[in-house]
């Protein structure tokens, strides 16, 4: 039977690289009040791990009542040792999650070396590599990696306002935008992560007009599949809600900048390209963001193919698992603090 884990700290844990990693207490919080989430896409007899067994069944039973899903099993740390579970899927695996998961008797666990390669493999260099392999008319996108602050000054005359970014960090934390000049503080954040992660990121600033992305799962032995398009809301860089709603919905708002042939060839591109990286590497689920800029003069549209690869779980994912409503209805999945907890609201879009 398989254990499934909402661990949505694990790109700050995969940034401190640490067995013992004490998540912030937002990330906490979260993970608490959120952990039954893979209930959504849970098999009938797999276990869901959560802090705590009666609140999850609470949180989860008012979505049940909402979208007639099915029940599920719930269970808490203390009972792990008393399981039998032949796998794993957490939201993204780290080395605290593995160190925390053998703590309490789970011993089909990933690897440190493959967690190592998982590690390798999120730096956001994958990104920018998977962005030069994208290029083709109708993108748009440079990225490069600097391992000095020259590299970011001299990167900044070049493009006056551009965007830094720390190899590895959770959404919305670890970016910054800088114009015209890098300034004390700025520049100490550089030197800081460059110090500690061994290099920064850096690209020009891009006049977005639409964030979404593409989900994906590599079978990790050579194919990638294409699972859907994600539609997706963030305030500051951090994420809050998905459009639920059928692929050909989803297309339709795109139509507006982009052609369905272009987005099909990108994503079709970007199964080959990853495909072949993924191989023997990583096996599981993974999005890329993207993000639909507008061109010089405002005159069209194009695509920055790859903002970023999640090599995990996301919140595409969930919204993929979510059936579209039989009303007909768009509907939005948000993620939103009420009475100081968070909660998954599903509301309908006109």
């Amino acid at each position: 039977m398989k254990l499934l884990v909402f661990n949505p700290e694990h790109d700050l844990a995969l940034a401190a690289n640490l067995s013992n990693f004490t998540a912030p207490q937002a990330g906490r919080q979260l993970r608490a009040d959120l952990g039954f989430i893979p209930a959504i896409w849970a098999g009938d007899d797999d276990y869901i791990l959560v802090d705590d067994v009666k609140q999850a069944e609470i949180a989860y039973g008012q979505l049940r009542a909402e979208l007639g899903l099915a029940p599920k099993q719930f269970v808490d740390k203390t009972q792990l040792s008393r399981l039998y579970i032949n796998k794993v899927e957490p939201w993204g695996w780290d080395l605290a999650l593995r160190s925390f998961l053998l703590r309490y008797g789970v011993d089909n666990v990933s690897s440190e070396d493959e967690i190592a390669m998982i590690r390798n493999l999120s730096h956001r260099r994958q990104g920018a590599r998977l962005l030069e392999k994208l290029q083709m008319e109708g993108v748009i996108g440079i990225s490069q990696e600097a391992v000095s602050i020259d590299e970011v000054h001299q990167f900044m005359n070049a493009h006056r306002h551009i965007v830094v970014k720390a190899p590895w960090s959770s959404s919305g934390r670890g970016v910054r935008f800088i114009a015209d000049t890098i300034d004390a503080n700025q520049e100490r954040w550089i030197s800081n992560v460059i110090e500690k992660q061994g290099s920064v990121m850096i690209e020009p600033y891009y006049n977005k007009v639409m964030d979404f992305g593409m989900e994906f799962e590599s079978d990790g032995e050579g194919k990638v599949d294409y699972l859907g398009l994600s539609l997706f809301h963030t305030v500051n860089g951090a994420y809050t809600g998905n459009l639920i709603a059928a692929e050909e919905d989803k297309l339709k708002v795109l139509s507006g900048y982009l052609s369905s042939t272009f987005v099909d060839s990108v994503k079709k591109k970007i199964c080959d390209c990853l495909g072949e990286t993924f191989s023997r590497k990583y096996q599981g689920p993974f999005g890329v963001d993207m993000m639909i800029v507008a061109g010089d003069d405002n005159k069209g549209f194009m695509l920055h193919p790859c903002v970023e690869i999640n090599l995990r779980r996301t919140m595409g994912h969930v919204a993929l698992a979510l059936t579209p409503f039989s009303d007909g209805h768009k509907h939005v999945m948000e993620i939103t603090k009420r009475e100081d907890n968070f909660k998954v609201i599903l509301s309908p879009v006109s």
